[in-house]
């Protein structure tokens, strides 16, 4: 019989009051992708808000409350390079994490100079994201908060 354990929350979860807590949100066209994401990051122990357009995140009560955006790259309407480029654009630059199942080593490099967190290739490594997560978060009161 092996029992495995699990960290205490607090190492996986640092916030410890209601006022420190802040929402995570993922936006993917994908119904598969955004349920699992959201149940990972909820296991987390994360606050987490789940959109299937970018738009919809725009015209959420949600947007000001979020620490950290985890975005799909290719959606319809509205791309999540579109997003995070219109969010630098209205000073709303929160932490950004973009993944693609379709990587592009030139939209990843303009990416990254324009000061996402992280660029991902589905499937995701959970290891690598929580990382990204942990770097997100702990950069909400940081630069890209309200520039």
């Amino acid at each position: 019989f092996l029992m495995i354990r699990r960290p205490p929350r607090s190492t996986l979860f640092p916030y410890t009051t209601l006022s420190d807590l802040h929402i995570v949100s993922i936006i993917d066209d994908d119904g598969s992708f955004l349920d699992s994401m959201r149940r990972l990051l909820r296991s987390l122990g994360y606050d987490v808000a789940a959109f299937r357009s970018a738009g919809q995140f725009l015209a959420s009560p949600k947007l000001s409350a979020t620490t950290c955006v985890i975005a799909d790259v290719q959606m319809p309407l509205m791309t999540g390079v579109e997003l995070y480029e219109h969010l630098v654009a209205t000073k709303q630059a929160i932490p950004t994490i973009l993944v693609t199942g379709f990587p592009n080593s030139l939209v990843e490099e303009r990416m990254r100079t324009l000061g996402v967190e992280c660029y991902l290739r589905k499937p995701l490594d959970e290891a690598v994201l929580i990382g990204c997560l942990r770097a997100a978060c702990t950069r909400r009161d940081g630069p890209h908060k309200n520039q």
